[in-house]
């Protein structure tokens, strides 16, 4: 197997990675692409702490990344090996977590905040994507995902946005921003936006990979 096209999709917190990385899939099968999140390597403490210690504690900083075992089984699928990863469920408690089995690929793509801050990793994207939106309308992406999804309430969501997202962003993903090789601004409510966006950047994939 020749080496595998590698990814790297960042953008910080409400830029609509998730929704991003969705549609691009949608263009491949499931043998031709394999996605490694970095929110699956988090150093697993949420579970032990009170709900004011999870309030103050800060996970968007390098440090709450297992950043070790993240570059090992990216180079475990350049190596053309697969590997099992237990999927990480964040503060809720009721989510029952998924074995997930991640087979190499000719596309692999690795999707998370700090993939262009890791020295490792970043030397092995062959493209870098950094997806960004306004920080109005990515707050509010935010707090209906961490209300929803994580159980926060609407005043420990804001104070992480305040006290931890934007702050690291700031430091740890917008250096980064023109270093990417495509920068894209994700202030749409509008699917076929990102649709045609991600079908543009798939075409252009599979020429390059598949000689297509």
């Amino acid at each position: 197997m020749n080496k595998p096209y590698v990814i790297g999709v960042a953008g910080g917190s409400g830029s609509g990675k998730t929704f991003f990385l969705k549609c691009f899939l949608e263009h491949f099968s499931a043998d031709e692409v394999c996605l490694v999140s970095q929110d699956d390597y988090y150093f697993p403490v949420a579970h032990n702490m009170t709900k004011e210690e999870n309030k103050e504690y800060n996970f968007d900083l390098p440090s709450t990344i297992d950043h070790d075992h993240f570059e090992s089984d990216i180079f475990k699928l350049l190596n053309n090996e697969s590997f099992v990863k237990q999927e990480y469920t964040f503060n809720n408690s009721s989510a029952v977590p998924k074995m997930l089995e991640i087979k190499p690929a000719p596309i692999i793509i690795v999707e998370g905040l700090f993939i262009m801050h890791f020295g490792k990793i970043k030397d092995v994207l062959d493209m870098t994507i950094f997806i960004e939106a306004d920080e109005d309308i990515a707050l509010q992406r935010r707090l209906k995902r961490d209300l929803e999804e994580r159980g926060y309430s609407n005043d420990d969501a804001y104070y992480k946005w305040v006290n931890h997202v934007v702050p690291a962003y700031k430091e740890y993903l917008l250096p980064y921003r023109n270093q990417a090789d495509k920068i894209i601004e994700n202030n749409t409510h509008v699917a076929d936006d990102i649709i045609k966006v991600t079908g543009e950047i798939s075409r252009e994939l599979r020429e390059k990979v598949f000689g297509e």
